[in-house]
Formats: C-alpha cells, sequence, structure tokens
C-alpha cells in the first residue's frame, strides 16, 4: 500500500482490507494511553486508490474526541461516497487531499458493501446523520462549533436548529462565504473570524469537492481542533432539503429519494458517475472471485 501523496504508475488496488473494528478499538486505547493521537485510525481500505477508514459511529466519535482532548494540530475528517472516489479518480490532487485527511469516512452504502466483501465491519458513516449523532453525544461537553459554507438563510437556520436541538451545545458562530473565490484579504479576515470564534469543530458545507480542498488548504492556518466536511448536512439540517427517510438510508437506496428531488442536478452523478463506478470495479471483483474458486 502506497502512502498517501506518494505517485506510482501501478495500478490502485480495488479493495483491501487492513483493519478489523477490534483493531481500531485497541488503537484507539493505545492512542489514549499515549500514542499520537489519530493512530486508531491509521489503517484504511482501497476503494479505487481512496483509502477510506474502516469505521463506525461510535469509533468516530470517540476518535474526534480522543483529538480534542490531545490537541496537537488541526485534524481533517471527511465523508467520502461514491461521488467522491470517482472525483478522486479523475482528479489526482483530490486524491491526494483525501488520503492525507486524518479520517475518510465511508459515507455511501457501496463503500460499505465492499469494506464486508473484504471481510471488514465499516458502518455507513454520513455527514449529516454524524453531526446529529455528535452534537447529541457530546451536549454537555462545552464543545464549541462553528459553521462555514452554505446560503445565508441556511446556515443561519442550521445554527439555530442544532441550538435549540441540543440546548446545551455551544454555538461559536457561522459564516456563509459568497458564491465566489475570496480576495486574498477576504480569505485572511475569513481565517481571523473563525480563530477569534475559537471554536472545537469547524463544521464545512461548500460541497464536494471544494470542502476537502478548501479544509486542506487552510490546515495550518485554521486553530480549530477538528474540520469536517459534511456538504449536504447544512441543507438538511438547516431546513432546505428533506432527508431520505432512514430505511432508504441503510439499505443503499438514498440515491433514488435524492434522484427524485433534484433530478435536473443529480442525473448525471447518479446514472453515469455510479455506472462509471461500478464499470470500474468490475475488472477487481471479477479476478477476486477468480482467485477466490
Amino acid at each position: 500500500m502506497r502512502e498517501a501523496g506518494a505517485s506510482t504508475n501501478r495500478p490502485e488496488p480495488l479493495l483491501t482490507t487492513l483493519s478489523s473494528q477490534a483493531e481500531l478499538k485497541a488503537r484507539l486505547a493505545t492512542a489514549e494511553a499515549g500514542a499520537q493521537p489519530g493512530e486508531a485510525l491509521a489503517e484504511r481500505f482501497d476503494v479505487l486508490g481512496v483509502r477510506v477508514n474502516s469505521i463506525s459511529f461510535k469509533v468516530a466519535i470517540e476518535c474526534i474526541q480522543s483529538w480534542l482532548k490531545n490537541r496537537t494540530r488541526t485534524r481533517i475528517v471527511t465523508f467520502t461516497n461514491v461521488h467522491a472516489v470517482m472525483e478522486a479518480r479523475r482528479e489526482e490532487s483530490f486524491r491526494q487531499v483525501l488520503n492525507q485527511a486524518d479520517m475518510v469516512c465511508p459515507d455511501g452504502m457501496p463503500l460499505v458493501w465492499l469494506d464486508h466483501l473484504g471481510g471488514g465491519s465499516a458502518e455507513r458513516v454520513c455527514g449529516p446523520d454524524f453531526m446529529a449523532e455528535f452534537f447529541r453525544q457530546t451536549e454537555g461537553n462545552g464543545y464549541k462549533h462553528f459553521f462555514y459554507g452554505g446560503a445565508p438563510a441556511v446556515v443561519e437556520r442550521l445554527a439555530a436548529t442544532m441550538q435549540s436541538r441540543f440546548p446545551g451545545a455551544r454555538i461559536a458562530g457561522f459564516y456563509p462565504p459568497p458564491y465566489r473565490a475570496l480576495t486574498v484579504e477576504e480569505d485572511e479576515a475569513v481565517v481571523q473570524r473563525i480563530n477569534s470564534a475559537a471554536p472545537d469543530l469547524l463544521w464545512v458545507g461548500l460541497g464536494c469537492p471544494k470542502q476537502e480542498h478548501w479544509m486542506s488548504a487552510h490546515r495550518e492556518a485554521i486553530h480549530s481542533a477538528v474540520m469536517l466536511g459534511v456538504g449536504q448536512a447544512f441543507d438538511i439540517h438547516g431546513n432546505a432539503l428533506a432527508h431520505a427517510p432512514r430505511w432508504m438510508r441503510d439499505h443503499g437506496l438514498e440515491w433514488i429519494f435524492r434522484l427524485c428531488s433534484e433530478p435536473r442536478r443529480l442525473w448525471k452523478r447518479y446514472l453515469v458517475t455510479n455506472t462509471g463506478f461500478v464499470l470500474a470495479l468490475v475488472p477487481g471483483l471479477f479476478s477476486r472471485i477468480i482467485r477466490r474458486r
């Protein structure tokens, strides 16, 4: 397995499961005992060149809290689905961004199924559900939250909604950037605004791959302990977008709900991108079946 960011001409492996849930928990315990925070998540499985953590909600939340307890540097968490994997396959710089993140959660049942095929036990850990669950479990811990991204009215409703649902949470602020590239001066002002609020968690909702590139570019400038790119979580919790029913999300059918909700915007992603994902997997899956037999 090559290190993140290294270049190679060899084809990317389809799927390599490197850790079980028990191993992740054991590594987390080691980190708590004095190892570098994040070592619990060093092992990942590979999907078309993107290294994804075989992880559960519980382990993800525990690890983030360990980072908040043992602060050494700003951490980046991404929630990666089929669309992100295919974007990373087309754009090497984006693949490097994902592989250099501290935690890459499998946000999509196809990635979870691939992990299970290789013997892993990953859960689907998607941005909107994770945001709500993290707030629920840590409401009384005193963490400060900042929201960056979304339309002005949406991010304002998001902050109000999360504060109403979780009264014990501390909302440090929010900022909706304009729909254009920021000038150097504007970017510096945004960084200063976020750092002045001193959040423990910076939730970023710019959409994929913009939010991942933004977090990577601002890792050194932002003093927040953890940055999380949660995409449509802003629209869902900001009451601008309906969320698919739980049974659809759990069975890999959320794409049908979203396609019906936004057909003009999403038809290409689901009918073209997802088809390309399946076709890219076929050679590797066929080889695995032959080897097993």
